[in-house]
């Protein structure tokens, strides 16, 4: 009897250890596949400017937000938010799916704007040529990255927000990938 003892206690270890081990691998299972939905770290903006540019007639005001410091950003991968205080009543926008689409612009009919279509959908071309400093449509246009020393600009539309002195325009530059805001600027009209 001594000899069935000794048999039991070597099966309930080994069986013990198993239990151990698998609940192990499912834990770890577990945990590494937690890891693999965690996002990338946001880019750093260390610094930026905003600038409200009125303009006359019926054009709108222009929006221009400069880099100063911080990491380079892939354009494709960030996307702006817009909250305005218009004679109408508040309005909020983003111009998503960037950069720029058909003739240099950013339009409703490609799928950039959603929310309020508050947004001047002339070609950036046209509207940098009224921003000091600016040429060449800014990183909008030209995608690739923003670095420092890079602008966006965008106009709102007159017909579609306008903005008495005063005004409140609060503006959201998102990282997509890791859903961050990079830039966050409230600026008045």
């Amino acid at each position: 009897m001594r000899g069935n003892r000794a048999v039991s206690s070597v099966i309930s270890v080994i069986l013990l250890v198993a239990i151990v081990v698998i609940l192990a691998a499912t834990i770890a299972s577990f945990a590494l596949g937690f890891t693999e939905n965690l996002n990338d770290p946001a880019p750093m903006v260390a610094q930026t400017s905003g600038e409200f540019i009125p303009q006359e007639g019926d054009s709108g005001s222009i929006v221009k937000l400069m880099h100063v410091a911080g990491d380079s950003i892939a354009v494709s991968d960030i996307e702006i938010s817009v909250r305005a205080e218009c004679e109408a009543g508040t309005k909020q926008g983003r111009i998503v799916n960037l950069p720029a689409g058909s003739g240099n612009a950013i339009r409703e009919s490609d799928g950039q704007i959603e929310g309020d279509d508050i947004f001047d959908e002339s070609s950036l071309n046209t509207i940098d040529n009224q921003v000091d400093g600016v040429d060449n449509g800014v990183a909008l246009l030209q995608g690739g990255q923003y670095t420092t020393g890079d602008s966006i600009i965008f106009r709102i539309a007159k017909g579609d927000c306008e903005l008495r002195r005063g005004s409140a325009i609060s503006v959201r530059v998102v990282h997509n990938p890791s859903q961050t805001v990079i830039i966050n600027k409230d600026l008045v009209a």
